[in-house]
């Protein structure tokens, strides 16, 4: 059974980041404490990036905070995103909340018990019987990961809602002095996004027909330390090894190969690759990994420059900047994320009706 993408929806929280306000408070905290904060202040710059969002105004960092603050924060901001994210999506749709049989809900910066879905459930206005399927853990391959699932969930007749939020901003630390952070603090931001999926094919006029193929993944052995979260009593410390970009270039190239032959695709088969970019290097290391002309990936470097990397989502803006743009034909959506894992997902992009 074909899964069809009926609507998509993206969110950002109110508090504006400028890149050079972010760059000033960086060196008033990592200055003289980091030896090397001179040298690495100099990404800032050279990150392509010239704003963020955050769920928090930048004097909440003023201030140290632990486990209940970030946590507290994260609940509140997380659903704030998650409502209007999934509101987006529903309205680009055409559906109501209760058209939606299963939530997918996906989120990687922070924990909700009861997860997000039912903490807004009153908000949303669900179905008392809608599925529940929260996801945790998958980082920046959550946006590609979640629409696979929701794919799959899609085959067998549901409508499916995948909302993805993520608030990378309340783990900026500046408690461990580590490297990892002064970079999550020139990358990151927060944001969200929602899709609307479901096995019959969108009508009417204007509509654009977008078919999702079956969702598929590549994990690499002994990765663990490239990319993911320290758990201690002040909160979540990123790990963001720089080896990123090398091990893209090395690679990533093959498990893209392997994701394209699993949809009985080939290179040639792909208008445009969709991407997620985690960074500048990345985006570069992924355009030179799938020999594309330099620059290709614009609409990657276009969200990196207004909203940062706000993981898992991330990918679903450039995906809806592709849409917005006209673009047609058969793409590859992909994303890196800790495991060390590769997420890929086809979908292929028809005419307006």
């Amino acid at each position: 059974m074909p899964v069809h993408l009926h609507g998509l929806g993206t969110a950002l929280p109110p508090h504006v980041l400028d890149q050079s306000e972010v760059a000033a408070r960086a060196a008033d905290i990592f200055g003289g404490a980091y030896p090397q904060f001179d040298r690495l202040a100099r990404s800032f710059k050279t990150s392509g990036i010239e704003q963020r969002h955050s769920v928090v105004s930048i004097e909440w960092f003023e201030a140290p905070h632990g486990w209940g603050d970030r946590s507290a924060a994260y609940l509140e901001g997380a659903r704030m995103l998650f409502v209007q994210a999934a509101s987006a999506a529903l309205s680009d749709a055409g559906w109501s909340a209760k058209d939606v049989d299963c939530v997918i809900t996906v989120s990687t910066t922070g924990i909700a018990t009861p997860s997000l879905e039912a903490q807004v459930f009153g908000e949303m206005g669900f179905r008392g019987d809608v599925m529940r399927v929260p996801v945790f853990g998958l980082g920046c391959a959550g946006g590609v990961s979640g629409l696979g699932t929701a794919e799959a969930l899609a085959r067998s007749g549901m409508r499916v809602l995948p909302v993805v939020v993520e608030t990378c901003s309340l783990a900026f630390r500046a408690d461990r002095m580590q490297k990892a952070d002064i970079i999550a603090a020139v990358l990151f931001g927060d944001g969200a996004a929602a899709a609307c999926l479901g096995p019959e094919a969108p009508v009417g006029p204007g509509r654009t027909c977008i078919t999702l193929g079956a969702g598929h993944q590549k994990i690499w052995p002994d990765t663990l330390e490239i990319m993911g979260w320290d758990v201690d009593d002040a909160g979540l410390g990123v790990v963001f090894d720089r080896s990123i970009p090398g091990f893209v270039a090395g690679h990533f190239a093959g498990a893209t190969a392997g994701a394209l032959n699993a949809a009985g695709l080939t290179p040639g088969n792909i208008d445009r690759y969709v991407c997620h970019p985690g960074g500048a290097k990345v985006v570069t290391a992924i355009e030179e990994a799938l020999n594309l002309t330099a620059g290709t990936l614009d609409a990657e470097r276009d969200v990196l420059r207004r909203c940062g990397n706000m993981s898992a989502p991330t990918v679903l803006f450039v995906l809806q900047s592709v849409l917005a743009s006209g673009a047609t034909g058969q793409m590859m959506a992909c994303a890196l994320g800790p495991g060390f894992t590769a997420s890929f997902l086809p979908l292929h992009i028809g005419g307006i009706g």
